[in-house]
């Protein structure tokens, strides 16, 4: 038994007692996974590329993410699991805060590109938006009713509306204008929130 295949079948060994991955590793693949998609892409996405940006090798990324589709929709799910503004007993600074955390994620460099990319791909790779929207859209969605759940709204208006009228009110603006106001998310909060007494 050569060096290699010893080498080889003791990792083998250590990964069946259940070695925990590193997390940073598994970071900077999910990591390096969006900037590219975000930048070129889910047709120029490539575990060559992936692994270039990461600075790791395909066998690492192919442990992790068996195909490209696998490593998309995982990447996609790593943009839910970033730190998230705390909630507090105040439901305006709550919702501004989420507002202005959703404004941050996509405003980021490439960060409106990613919705184009998801988008286009919908009819050849349906899995990628279905993870978009599983994993970013309706938790995102979920987090704002909470918050309004806890909120007086305006009379007539209710949390899925509100919700609808926040998020869609941004990608308007957006359109209309290139980017919302300075202000944007404080001026949502005054439009759907009933005023404090």
């Amino acid at each position: 038994m050569n060096s290699d295949t010893r080498r080889y079948r003791n990792e083998k060994e250590v990964r069946g007692r259940g070695r925990p991955r590193s997390r940073e590793h598994d970071a900077a693949i999910l990591g390096a996974a969006l900037r590219i998609m975000e930048r070129d892409g889910y047709a120029r996405l490539s575990m060559d590329a992936v692994a270039a940006e990461a600075g790791t090798t395909k066998a690492a990324i192919y442990r992790r993410h068996a195909s490209k589709a696998e490593l998309a929709t995982a990447a996609l799910a790593f943009l839910r699991d970033q730190r998230r503004p705390a909630e507090s007993d105040d439901p305006r600074a709550d919702l501004v805060d989420e507002l202005r955390w959703f404004r941050g994620g996509i405003e980021r460099p490439h960060g409106m590109a990613m919705l184009g990319t998801v988008l286009a791909e919908e009819e050849h790779v349906p899995e990628l938006i279905a993870a978009f929207r599983r994993d970013v859209v309706l938790p995102r969605r979920e987090r704002l009713r909470s918050i309004l759940g806890r909120a007086r709204l305006r009379p007539g208006l209710d949390a899925e509306s509100a919700v609808n009228m926040a998020i869609g009110s941004y990608y308007a603006e957006y359109l209309a204008r290139g980017r919302p106001r300075r202000d944007w998310a404080e001026r949502i909060a005054d439009a759907v929130l009933a005023p404090r007494q």
